[in-house]
Formats: structure tokens, sequence, C-alpha cells
């Protein structure tokens, strides 16, 4: 069975020539054209696609509402965006809109069928320079002061920590560290108040975590 498509940009010679090239590959039939996102909207409900391919400029509506008004009314219908826009505000705002794909209109034909079958099948596609920017958006969203809570802990407190996760008791640590056993639980205390870690159990995870402890090898 093919997939049923709706096309929906602004520029009709655009949707015409896609048309055509659509119809041509033979793996979708279009079903319906909208020129604006609220027409896009009320075509969706009516010819019920499983796909829409969506324009994000355009006129009364923009694509990244309408494919929000689109998905949450008609959760079967997948959303993939086609758009001169690469910035990353737009990918991001449009993937957090429910799309489930992003290409450019400078992507070939054949790339766009792919993405066509990928995305009505109910998987993402994302070509490789979308995920780029992606990447860089989560990138900058990360605070640059953003340090895992064990580089807050001192060389020592690490080496209890392991010692710790890895089954050693209190006495244990103390005589293969030469240290006492009173200074064995006041670095264990330490360790946990700093990591917010309040038993031995919930100290083993962090370390199996975050590659500190032999048991995870």
């Amino acid at each position: 069975m093919k997939i049923k498509v709706l096309l929906v940009d602004d520029h009709q010679i655009f949707r015409e020539g896609l048309r055509a090239l659509i119809e041509k590959g033979g793996m979708a039939v279009v079903t319906g054209e909208a020129g604006d996102g609220v027409e896009a909207v009320r075509l969706a409900g009516e010819h019920m696609p499983d796909l829409v391919i969506m324009d994000l400029t355009m006129p009364n509506m923009n694509g990244i509402d309408a494919t929000r008004e689109i998905v949450k009314q008609y959760p079967a219908i997948k959303v993939l965006v086609l758009s001169m826009e690469c910035d990353r505000f737009f990918v991001v705002e449009a993937i957090k809109a429910g799309a489930s794909g992003y290409l450019l209109k400078d992507t070939a034909f054949a790339e766009l069928a792919d993405a066509v079958t990928t995305v009505a099948s109910g998987d993402i596609y994302l070509p490789q320079k979308i995920q780029t920017l992606l990447v860089k958006d989560f990138l900058q969203s990360i605070p640059a002061d953003a340090t895992p809570a064990y580089q807050n802990l001192t060389p020592r407190e690490r080496e209890i920590l392991q010692l710790v996760s890895d089954g050693k008791c209190i006495k244990e640590i103390a005589h293969q560290l030469g240290i006492s056993n009173k200074t064995v639980e006041n670095q264990r205390q330490s360790i946990m108040q700093k990591l917010q870690l309040f038993s031995v159990a919930e100290l083993t995870k962090f370390s199996v975590r975050h590659g500190l402890s032999s048991l995870n090898s």
C-alpha cells in the first residue's frame, strides 16, 4: 500500500514539482495540498494522510504551529519538515512541536524518498547536517561550570569510594590504606554528603555508573 502524503507549502509551483517527483517515484501518493498552516490542519483532518510534508515559513499559520496542531489532534499522522531554514531554532522548535523528521529543500530527492518511508513507518529521520545542529544546541545548553559530582571528591575519597563499592568493609579499607577505621568512616561520610547519597548501595550504583568501580569491568 502506498504512503498517503499531504503537501504543505505556500509556493504552488514547488508543490506541483514535488508532487510530480513523489508520484513518479512510486512510493507514495499525494492526497492533498495546502498553502498555509490553517489549511494544512483542516486537510489533515479531512484526508487523514500517513504523512505531512511541511514547510515552515507560511502565511496565516506557520509550519511549527501547524505541526503542533496536527500531531495533537491526529497523533497517527507523522510530520516531515521540508524547509529552507537551517537554523537551530527552527530545527529544535519543529522537533519539539512533534515533527518526526527535518530536511532542507536542497536535499536530493533520493534522500527525501528515504525520509518519507522512514518517517511514515514510525521512525525518526534526521540527516547528518541536522544531527550536528541538534548536538551543538545540546552542548550549548550545558552550563560551562557543569562538572560530574565525583570531580568534587579528593583523590583519597575517590580511592575509598572505589573500595567501598568493591565490597570492602571499613576495617579492610583501613588496613589496605594504612589509616584508622575512624578516618575511613569520616571519609565515607564526607563522600556521602558531597554526592548526596546515603547508603552503600547508592554509592555502589554511583561508582559503577561513573566507571569508578571494578564491578563494571
